[in-house]
């Protein structure tokens, strides 16, 4: 990460100790940092928006996390306390780095409906909310969510493929996700090749 995001980052890391989100933070970003070429959104939003995103759940026990999201897994409650607690956070780190006003207003504004708004503000808005996701697809996140939930690989591929349609708001983010979603499969296809041998 480039300054003055490496700043932001090591500014938000202790509050992302927690649920991985230290790694997906980071593989978030690289998600981010593609989306936001490929759909001319702003880089001053996205990345501060999406380094900062997932920082309120440092205010929620451990124990719950797994209750406010993933299969079968929704309290509302609990999601829309780490969106208030993560807004917080994030205005007061981004003021810290001298931040301008204007984009703290509208980052904020993104991470406090991240993931409880289904619709999208800004463009903005919908790349991070499209990188966010994308963890979910990637190699690291496919096997931390199928240790966290206990999912055998064929019934994580199939939840998040049946939900790509419904989850992504940018053509890049969507076409991302079925790109990821092939490479799964051909990893978890040299998976039960090597078992077999």
């Amino acid at each position: 990460m480039k300054e003055p995001y490496s700043t932001l980052y090591n500014l938000a890391e202790p509050f992302l100790q927690t649920r991985n989100n230290d790694i997906h933070t980071q593989i978030s970003y690289s998600y981010a940092k593609i989306i936001c070429h490929k759909e001319n959104g702003d880089p001053s939003i996205v990345y501060p928006g999406i380094i900062l995103h997932d920082t309120g759940w440092s205010k929620i026990p451990e124990y719950l996390h797994t209750k406010a999201y993933g299969p079968g897994n929704r309290d509302r409650k609990l999601n829309r306390i780490h969106e208030i607690e993560g807004a917080k956070i994030a205005e007061s780190l981004l003021q810290k780095i001298d931040y301008p006003k204007q984009m703290i207003n509208e980052i904020v504004t993104i991470i406090e409906g991240h993931d409880s708004r289904q619709t999208s503000l800004s463009s903005n808005d919908a790349i991070v909310k499209d990188a966010d996701k994308l963890w979910r697809y990637s190699r690291t996140g496919m096997d931390i969510g199928m240790e966290k939930f206990s999912l055998s690989p064929s019934s994580y591929i199939s939840y998040i493929e049946s939900h790509i349609e419904k989850w992504f708001l940018t053509d890049s983010g969507r076409n991302l996700a079925y790109q990821e979603l092939v490479n799964r499969k051909e990893d978890w296809s040299l998976i039960k090749i090597k078992e077999r041998q």
